[in-house]
């Protein structure tokens, strides 16, 4: 099965841009729904993004719509979050995760995920 690595979080100033990757290894990214999610200290993990196999459709939590973008290559087994204007409530360790079918927004019907990458938003 497809394995994960994200990478690309840091610190950024409130107002500020990152741009997450999530690298997959495994045969497997392409018949492969990609989600992000997001977890903050105290906080259940929550959704943020997801996209279905071909890049084709998108799904958005209300917080972000607007300011992140989701994207994939499948050529490079690689998904991105673009995130634009952060503030401090996006803080947040951000994991990507798999799923075979898309349209999910919920943690338990992800079986594969990476480890994260922490994002931390200064104001």
């Amino acid at each position: 099965q497809v394995q994960l690595v994200e990478s690309g979080g840091g610190l950024v100033q409130a107002g500020g841009s990152l741009r997450l990757s999530c690298a997959a290894s495994g045969r497997t990214f392409s018949t492969s729904a990609m989600g992000w999610f997001r977890q903050a200290p105290g906080n259940e993990r929550e959704f943020v993004a997801a996209i279905s196999r071909n890049g084709g459709s998108t799904l958005y939590a209300d917080s972000v719509k607007g300011r992140f973008t989701i994207s994939r290559d499948n050529a490079k087994t690689t998904v991105y979050l673009q995130m634009n204007s952060l503030n401090a409530e996006d803080t947040a360790v951000y994991l990507c995760a798999a799923r075979p079918l898309y349209g999910s927004r919920l943690v338990a019907d992800y079986p594969v995920w990476g480890q994260g990458t922490q994002v931390t938003v200064s104001s």
